[in-house]
């Protein structure tokens, strides 16, 4: 039942979303963001303490001004995502600027592959529509898989309706896919920021241990693809704003796992940079760092929300 509910309720914002003028979208989707604020659930409780982490110095009042900020920065993503599939070419063309951008524009012409990483900040959907319009240049993805899977149906037809290839999380065909497209001069954009799996790699991640994939790192140096970290973000415009950070080398010396490990570290720290300058654009509403996992769970009240994660 829970199932079929999740999935009717994303099928109602897709459906119902999508048709509101953009203001009319906008301001509902603050009206939501700040209604769960105020409730204090589960999500947002989790999000404070992450952000507890990446603003040390931030006092109470400063950690909830960010955390208001940062569930209406999510909303803005659903109501984007929502809204995203009757964008016009024009529109989306318009609704990203990225700084450094020649990085990713000297990387696509060398012909070596792109993997392209990202953490779970601003709306990496309309970054990646931009990129298959704007660039005229597709990738491929992967995406978690979803209870029900009808609700993972409808975000993979939803990214494959943006000009993505989606592959499923689960199961290991994925990464030799992802290999190929990489060693046939493909991109691939991946988000990086939390592992899912039992073999990501311990990182330093604003001062204390996290884990995050492997992946990335793996991939560039197995296929020599250039490994690009990006960050996003949203100011005050309508327009979604990024940063592609210098490429990450593979080291020449070291066992595979010590590269990966090292080339891992170094996209944490590209990610801390950009999550640093933006917190209130991070959308880290679940437990990501190693104290936090060591610790049971509180069970939540009856109102609270799962704090379901971008897919």
């Amino acid at each position: 039942m829970k199932d079929r509910l999740t999935d009717a309720l994303y099928g109602l914002g897709w459906s119902t979303v999508k048709k509101l003028p953009e203001p009319v979208a906008t301001a509902l989707g603050r009206r939501i963001a700040d209604a769960a604020w105020k409730r204090r659930g589960q999500g947002v409780l989790r999000l404070e303490a992450n952000l507890a982490r990446v603003v040390p110095d931030a006092g109470p009042a400063r950690l909830a001004e960010l955390s208001r900020a940062g569930m209406r920065s999510y909303m803005r993503y659903w109501m984007e995502s929502f809204r995203l599939p009757t964008w016009s070419e024009e529109r989306i063309r318009g609704g990203f600027k990225a700084e450094e951008l020649h990085r990713l524009k000297e990387a696509l012409a060398s012909g070596r592959g792109v993997v392209l990483a990202l953490p779970h900040m601003g709306n990496y959907d309309l970054a990646g529509a931009w990129l298959t319009t704007e660039l005229e240049t597709p990738f491929t993805t992967v995406a978690e898989r979803l209870k029900p899977e009808t609700l993972y149906d409808r975000f993979v037809a939803y990214r494959e309706g943006l000009g993505m290839e989606v592959l499923p999380h689960a199961g290991g065909s994925a990464f030799g896919t992802l290999a190929r497209r990489l060693r046939s001069g493909g991109v691939v954009c991946l988000v990086a920021d939390r592992d899912l799996s039992s073999s990501g790699v311990e990182v330093s991640f604003f001062g204390e241990a996290a884990k995050m994939p492997a992946g990335p790192a793996m991939l560039a140096a197995q296929t020599g693809a250039l490994l690009l970290p990006v960050t996003l973000w949203y100011d005050r415009s309508p327009v979604l704003r990024g940063r592609i950070h210098a490429p990450i080398e593979v080291p020449e010396s070291g066992t595979r796992a010590q590269k990966a490990a090292a080339m891992t570290q170094q996209l944490a720290d590209a990610f801390a940079s950009g999550i640093a300058a933006h917190p209130q654009d991070w959308h880290m509403l679940q437990r990501l760092w190693l104290a936090d996992l060591d610790r049971r769970p509180p069970r939540p009240r009856p109102d609270e929300s799962s704090g379901t994660e971008k897919p």
